[in-house]
Protein backbone atom coordinates (compact mmCIF):
# COMPACT_ATOMS: atom_id res chain seq x y z
CA UNK A 1 0.00 0.00 0.00
CA UNK A 2 1.53 2.81 -1.21
CA UNK A 3 1.57 6.50 1.23
CA UNK A 4 1.05 9.59 -0.95
CA UNK A 5 3.11 12.69 1.00
CA UNK A 6 1.27 15.70 1.57
CA UNK A 7 1.36 18.33 -1.40
CA UNK A 8 2.92 21.85 -0.23
CA UNK A 9 1.74 24.67 -1.51
CA UNK A 10 4.72 26.31 -3.58
CA UNK A 11 3.25 29.95 -3.41
CA UNK A 12 4.39 31.09 0.40
CA UNK A 13 2.07 32.82 2.18
CA UNK A 14 2.41 36.60 2.54
CA UNK A 15 2.16 38.35 5.90
CA UNK A 16 -1.12 39.37 7.41
CA UNK A 17 -1.97 43.28 7.06
CA UNK A 18 -1.06 45.39 9.94
CA UNK A 19 -4.41 45.86 11.83
CA UNK A 20 -6.30 48.65 11.58
CA UNK A 21 -6.04 51.41 14.45
CA UNK A 22 -8.49 51.71 16.61
CA UNK A 23 -10.41 54.90 16.10
CA UNK A 24 -10.25 57.60 18.59
CA UNK A 25 -7.44 60.68 18.77
CA UNK A 26 -5.58 61.02 15.65
CA UNK A 27 -1.69 60.57 16.51
CA UNK A 28 0.20 63.59 16.87
CA UNK A 29 2.30 65.09 13.92
CA UNK A 30 4.71 67.94 13.69
CA UNK A 31 2.66 69.24 10.66
CA UNK A 32 -0.28 69.41 12.65
CA UNK A 33 1.51 71.42 14.83
CA UNK A 34 2.81 73.69 12.91
CA UNK A 35 0.09 74.82 10.87
CA UNK A 36 -1.50 75.18 14.36
CA UNK A 37 1.90 77.64 15.49
CA UNK A 38 1.51 79.76 12.18
CA UNK A 39 -2.34 80.33 12.91
CA UNK A 40 -1.81 81.33 16.49
CA UNK A 41 1.23 83.83 15.35
CA UNK A 42 -1.19 85.27 12.19
CA UNK A 43 -3.83 85.54 15.13
CA UNK A 44 -1.42 87.44 17.58
CA UNK A 45 -0.09 89.29 14.72
CA UNK A 46 -3.69 90.45 13.14
CA UNK A 47 -4.93 91.63 17.34
CA UNK A 48 -2.02 92.87 18.80
CA UNK A 49 -2.61 96.47 16.66
CA UNK A 50 -6.58 96.36 18.24
CA UNK A 51 -5.10 95.20 21.82
CA UNK A 52 -2.70 98.41 20.86
CA UNK A 53 -5.51 100.76 19.83
CA UNK A 54 -7.66 99.71 22.48
CA UNK A 55 -5.44 100.19 25.37
CA UNK A 56 -3.94 103.71 23.62
CA UNK A 57 -7.50 105.10 23.62
CA UNK A 58 -7.02 105.44 27.22
CA UNK A 59 -4.18 107.32 27.75
CA UNK A 60 -3.03 111.18 27.51
CA UNK A 61 -0.64 112.69 25.60
CA UNK A 62 2.28 112.10 28.08
CA UNK A 63 1.93 108.56 27.92
CA UNK A 64 1.95 107.96 24.28
CA UNK A 65 4.41 110.73 23.39
CA UNK A 66 6.42 108.42 25.88
CA UNK A 67 5.81 104.70 25.06
CA UNK A 68 3.72 103.71 28.12
CA UNK A 69 0.79 102.81 25.79
CA UNK A 70 0.36 99.19 27.34
CA UNK A 71 1.83 100.55 31.08
CA UNK A 72 0.07 103.27 31.52
CA UNK A 73 0.28 105.83 34.57
CA UNK A 74 -3.60 106.64 34.47
CA UNK A 75 -6.12 105.20 32.45
CA UNK A 76 -8.73 108.74 30.93
CA UNK A 77 -10.92 107.34 28.03
CA UNK A 78 -13.46 109.32 29.69
CA UNK A 79 -11.11 111.91 29.26
CA UNK A 80 -10.37 111.53 25.45
CA UNK A 81 -14.16 110.91 24.62
CA UNK A 82 -14.67 114.43 25.93
CA UNK A 83 -12.02 115.88 24.28
CA UNK A 84 -13.95 114.20 20.71
CA UNK A 85 -17.07 116.18 21.81
CA UNK A 86 -15.66 119.84 22.36
CA UNK A 87 -12.75 119.79 20.05
CA UNK A 88 -14.15 122.01 17.07
CA UNK A 89 -17.62 121.74 18.36
CA UNK A 90 -17.91 118.31 18.34
CA UNK A 91 -16.73 118.52 14.56
CA UNK A 92 -15.74 114.63 15.06
CA UNK A 93 -19.06 113.19 14.75
CA UNK A 94 -20.02 115.27 12.69
CA UNK A 95 -17.68 113.35 10.65
CA UNK A 96 -18.91 110.16 11.82
CA UNK A 97 -22.29 111.03 10.76
CA UNK A 98 -20.75 111.53 7.01
CA UNK A 99 -18.88 108.42 6.81
CA UNK A 100 -21.98 106.29 7.86
CA UNK A 101 -24.39 108.14 5.00
CA UNK A 102 -21.44 107.94 2.57
CA UNK A 103 -20.82 104.04 3.17
CA UNK A 104 -24.89 102.92 4.68
CA UNK A 105 -26.33 104.92 1.68
CA UNK A 106 -23.77 104.29 -1.03
CA UNK A 107 -22.86 100.49 -0.39
CA UNK A 108 -26.87 99.91 0.03
CA UNK A 109 -27.04 101.79 -3.87
CA UNK A 110 -24.63 99.88 -4.87
CA UNK A 111 -25.16 96.49 -3.75
CA UNK A 112 -28.54 96.93 -5.61
CA UNK A 113 -27.03 98.47 -9.03
CA UNK A 114 -24.52 95.66 -8.67
CA UNK A 115 -26.90 92.49 -8.21
CA UNK A 116 -29.28 94.19 -10.49
CA UNK A 117 -26.51 94.24 -12.93
CA UNK A 118 -25.76 90.57 -12.36
CA UNK A 119 -29.24 89.30 -12.38
CA UNK A 120 -29.25 91.14 -15.75
CA UNK A 121 -25.77 89.43 -17.64
CA UNK A 122 -27.07 85.87 -16.12
CA UNK A 123 -30.65 85.92 -17.11
CA UNK A 124 -30.45 87.65 -20.55
CA UNK A 125 -29.06 87.04 -23.56
CA UNK A 126 -28.21 90.04 -25.68
CA UNK A 127 -25.90 90.77 -28.74
CA UNK A 128 -22.37 91.82 -26.97
CA UNK A 129 -22.92 90.27 -23.84
CA UNK A 130 -19.99 88.18 -23.05
CA UNK A 131 -18.29 91.79 -25.10
CA UNK A 132 -19.63 94.01 -22.33
CA UNK A 133 -18.78 91.96 -19.46
CA UNK A 134 -15.54 92.08 -20.46
CA UNK A 135 -15.51 95.45 -20.56
CA UNK A 136 -16.48 95.41 -16.61
CA UNK A 137 -14.07 93.13 -15.79
CA UNK A 138 -11.41 95.34 -17.32
CA UNK A 139 -12.31 97.80 -14.37
CA UNK A 140 -11.46 95.83 -12.21
CA UNK A 141 -7.99 95.60 -12.93
CA UNK A 142 -7.62 99.79 -12.86
CA UNK A 143 -6.90 101.28 -9.71
CA UNK A 144 -9.71 103.99 -7.50
CA UNK A 145 -6.85 106.25 -7.35
CA UNK A 146 -6.31 106.57 -11.24
CA UNK A 147 -9.92 107.68 -11.76
CA UNK A 148 -9.63 110.39 -8.88
CA UNK A 149 -8.63 112.96 -11.17
CA UNK A 150 -10.84 112.44 -14.22
CA UNK A 151 -13.80 112.23 -11.71
CA UNK A 152 -12.50 115.23 -10.18
CA UNK A 153 -12.74 117.08 -13.37
CA UNK A 154 -15.99 115.62 -14.36
CA UNK A 155 -17.33 116.48 -11.05
CA UNK A 156 -16.12 120.47 -11.61
CA UNK A 157 -18.21 120.05 -15.05
CA UNK A 158 -21.34 118.70 -13.38
CA UNK A 159 -20.57 121.63 -10.68
CA UNK A 160 -21.08 118.99 -7.78
CA UNK A 161 -17.17 119.30 -6.42
CA UNK A 162 -17.43 119.61 -2.35
CA UNK A 163 -20.89 118.28 -2.41
CA UNK A 164 -22.02 114.96 -0.56
CA UNK A 165 -22.74 113.98 -4.41
CA UNK A 166 -19.25 114.47 -5.30
CA UNK A 167 -18.36 110.94 -2.95
CA UNK A 168 -21.54 109.10 -2.75
CA UNK A 169 -22.06 109.09 -6.47
CA UNK A 170 -18.93 107.70 -7.72
CA UNK A 171 -19.12 105.13 -4.60
CA UNK A 172 -22.55 102.94 -6.46
CA UNK A 173 -20.07 101.63 -9.06
CA UNK A 174 -18.25 98.51 -8.12
CA UNK A 175 -17.17 96.18 -11.22
CA UNK A 176 -16.13 93.61 -8.92
CA UNK A 177 -19.16 93.21 -7.19
CA UNK A 178 -20.93 92.81 -10.50
CA UNK A 179 -19.23 89.81 -11.35
CA UNK A 180 -19.57 88.71 -7.80
CA UNK A 181 -23.19 89.41 -8.14
CA UNK A 182 -23.38 86.97 -11.60
CA UNK A 183 -21.89 84.22 -10.03
CA UNK A 184 -24.24 84.19 -7.19
CA UNK A 185 -26.82 84.26 -9.43
CA UNK A 186 -25.32 81.83 -11.55
CA UNK A 187 -25.80 79.39 -8.50
CA UNK A 188 -28.61 80.31 -6.53
CA UNK A 189 -30.95 81.53 -9.33
CA UNK A 190 -32.93 78.37 -11.77
CA UNK A 191 -34.31 79.61 -14.53
CA UNK A 192 -37.40 76.99 -14.38
CA UNK A 193 -38.17 79.44 -11.04
CA UNK A 194 -37.60 82.69 -13.17
CA UNK A 195 -39.89 80.83 -16.22
CA UNK A 196 -42.76 79.41 -13.70
CA UNK A 197 -43.08 83.47 -12.54
CA UNK A 198 -43.01 84.63 -16.08
CA UNK A 199 -45.83 81.78 -17.04
CA UNK A 200 -47.78 83.07 -13.62
CA UNK A 201 -47.77 86.69 -15.43
CA UNK A 202 -45.25 88.01 -13.39
CA UNK A 203 -43.75 90.96 -14.84
CA UNK A 204 -39.77 91.30 -15.17
CA UNK A 205 -39.03 93.62 -12.32
CA UNK A 206 -41.57 91.76 -10.64
CA UNK A 207 -39.51 88.49 -10.88
CA UNK A 208 -36.21 90.47 -10.12
CA UNK A 209 -37.70 92.21 -6.76
CA UNK A 210 -39.71 89.64 -5.63
CA UNK A 211 -37.54 85.92 -6.56
CA UNK A 212 -34.37 86.90 -8.11
CA UNK A 213 -33.29 89.45 -5.51
CA UNK A 214 -34.45 87.16 -2.57
CA UNK A 215 -32.83 84.05 -3.59
CA UNK A 216 -29.33 86.00 -4.00
CA UNK A 217 -29.16 87.61 -1.03
CA UNK A 218 -26.10 86.28 0.46
CA UNK A 219 -24.12 87.76 -3.17
CA UNK A 220 -26.11 90.83 -2.16
CA UNK A 221 -24.95 91.28 1.38
CA UNK A 222 -21.26 89.82 0.44
CA UNK A 223 -21.16 92.84 -2.28
CA UNK A 224 -23.09 95.18 0.73
CA UNK A 225 -19.93 94.61 3.19
CA UNK A 226 -17.25 94.80 0.73
CA UNK A 227 -18.22 98.35 -0.20
CA UNK A 228 -19.24 98.90 2.84
CA UNK A 229 -15.81 98.46 3.94
CA UNK A 230 -14.13 100.21 1.16
CA UNK A 231 -16.08 103.28 1.43
CA UNK A 232 -15.81 103.81 5.03
CA UNK A 233 -11.90 103.47 4.81
CA UNK A 234 -11.57 105.45 1.52
CA UNK A 235 -9.18 108.36 1.83
CA UNK A 236 -8.32 109.52 -1.71
CA UNK A 237 -11.59 110.36 -3.35
CA UNK A 238 -12.72 112.51 -0.50
CA UNK A 239 -9.40 114.27 0.11
CA UNK A 240 -9.25 115.41 -3.80
CA UNK A 241 -13.18 116.06 -4.00
CA UNK A 242 -13.66 118.05 -0.45
CA UNK A 243 -12.91 121.15 0.94
CA UNK A 244 -15.37 121.80 3.90
CA UNK A 245 -14.34 120.37 6.80
CA UNK A 246 -18.04 119.49 7.60
CA UNK A 247 -18.52 117.51 4.26
CA UNK A 248 -15.35 115.31 5.86
CA UNK A 249 -15.86 111.53 6.31
CA UNK A 250 -13.79 110.23 9.73
CA UNK A 251 -10.85 108.52 7.42
CA UNK A 252 -9.81 112.23 5.96
CA UNK A 253 -11.14 114.18 9.09
CA UNK A 254 -8.75 112.21 11.52
CA UNK A 255 -6.13 112.98 8.68
CA UNK A 256 -6.48 116.35 8.96
CA UNK A 257 -6.09 115.87 12.81
CA UNK A 258 -2.86 114.45 12.39
CA UNK A 259 -1.07 116.64 10.53
CA UNK A 260 -1.41 119.20 13.47
CA UNK A 261 -0.22 116.82 16.09
CA UNK A 262 3.95 118.48 15.77
CA UNK A 263 2.39 122.05 16.34
CA UNK A 264 -0.37 120.62 18.88
CA UNK A 265 0.28 117.37 20.99
CA UNK A 266 -2.97 117.37 22.34
CA UNK A 267 -3.91 115.88 19.01
CA UNK A 268 -2.17 112.74 20.07
CA UNK A 269 -4.97 110.89 22.39
CA UNK A 270 -7.94 112.63 20.06
CA UNK A 271 -6.39 110.63 16.77
CA UNK A 272 -6.27 107.17 18.59
CA UNK A 273 -9.60 107.57 20.64
CA UNK A 274 -11.40 108.74 17.16
CA UNK A 275 -9.34 105.62 15.56
CA UNK A 276 -11.08 103.55 17.80
CA UNK A 277 -14.53 104.34 17.38
CA UNK A 278 -14.42 104.12 13.79
CA UNK A 279 -13.40 100.79 13.68
CA UNK A 280 -16.78 99.80 15.37
CA UNK A 281 -19.22 100.31 13.06
CA UNK A 282 -16.94 97.73 10.65
CA UNK A 283 -17.15 95.24 13.08
CA UNK A 284 -20.68 95.87 14.06
CA UNK A 285 -21.96 95.44 10.01
CA UNK A 286 -19.36 92.03 10.06
CA UNK A 287 -21.07 90.64 13.06
CA UNK A 288 -24.44 91.50 12.47
CA UNK A 289 -24.46 90.23 8.56
CA UNK A 290 -22.21 86.71 9.59
CA UNK A 291 -25.73 84.58 9.43
CA UNK A 292 -26.25 85.59 5.58
CA UNK A 293 -22.50 84.67 4.98
CA UNK A 294 -23.01 81.11 6.65
CA UNK A 295 -26.54 80.59 4.86
CA UNK A 296 -24.85 81.28 1.45
CA UNK A 297 -21.49 78.99 2.23
CA UNK A 298 -23.76 76.22 3.17
CA UNK A 299 -26.55 76.71 1.10
CA UNK A 300 -25.89 74.22 -1.56
CA UNK A 301 -23.87 71.21 0.64
CA UNK A 302 -27.08 69.28 1.36
CA UNK A 303 -29.73 68.43 -1.18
Amino acid sequence: MSTTAPVRSSRRSRPLPPPAPAPGRRPWSLSKTAVNGALVLATVYTLFPLLWLLTAAAKNTGDLLGGRTLTPARWNLGDNLAGLAETGDGVYFRWYLNSLLYAGFGALLCALVCVAAGYAFHVYDFPGKEKLFGLVLLGVLVPTTALALPMYLLASELDVVNTYWAVLVPSLVNPFGVYLARVFCAGYVPGEVLEAARMDGASELRTFWSIGLRMVMPGFVTVFLFQFTAIWNNFFLPLVMLSDTKLFPVSLGLYSWNTQTRSFPEYYPLVVTGSLLAVVPLVVAFLALQRFWKAGLTAGSVK
